[in-house]
């Protein structure tokens, strides 16, 4: 019995790999992120979508619905550079993203498009063009790899999930990838 439990595993995992290309990987790690962050954006009430903290050395700090602009924006920046298109949509002007955006159903909605986006062009990536260099999202920076901006996409948002997530908590919200989970029947998975 363990011996076929354990041939059966191992022929799962190879199945894994063998179904693995460059841009399921670098999918997957943006559905992770997306996981993250979209469910913090739902859980936080829109009456602090306009807070920042204020005490310390938060000068300047974007609110939390600024925090979730950005991560959009940039994800259809860093996008649009990989496909070595335009954006699909108007990204207003910088990195906060359109002025029209204002309510959280706005904001949430168009946090969704932008990673409906990014899976749009990780699916476009392959062995043979993740190191073309291509024109980089931002300004002033030299050209970059199509998979140095895939990579972008994946840690900036969880940069900026990590500031959200204080935020959260200063606002009472426990963020849901945290939010302590039901005792499985071993009582192991402690967060």
């Amino acid at each position: 019995m363990k011996k076929t439990l354990a041939l059966l595993i191992g022929s799962a995992w190879a199945l894994c790999a063998a179904d693995m290309t460059v841009a399921t990987l670098y999918d997957s790690q943006l559905k992770m992120v997306e996981s993250e962050v979209v469910s913090l954006a739902e859980a936080v009430p829109e009456s602090a979508y306009n807070f920042a903290p204020t005490q310390g050395a938060f000068e300047k700090a974007r609110t939390f619905g600024e925090q979730i602009r950005h991560i959009a924006t940039v994800i259809y920046m860093a996008g649009a550079a990989a496909a070595t298109e335009k954006p699909p949509v108007d990204l207003g002007s910088g990195e906060g993203g359109p002025a029209a955006v204002k309510s959280k159903a706005q904001t949430v909605q168009y946090l969704k498009d932008s990673f409906a986006y990014g899976h749009e062009v990780m699916a476009k990536l392959t062995a043979e063009n993740q190191l073309e260099m291509v024109p980089a999202p931002f300004p002033g920076m030299p050209p970059m790899a199509r998979a140095g901006i895939a990579n972008l996409t994946i840690w900036h948002s969880f940069d900026h999930y990590g500031q959200m997530a204080v935020y959260a908590r200063m606002n009472g919200v426990i963020p849901p990838a945290s939010a302590p989970r039901p005792a499985s029947p071993q009582g192991k998975n402690k967060k």
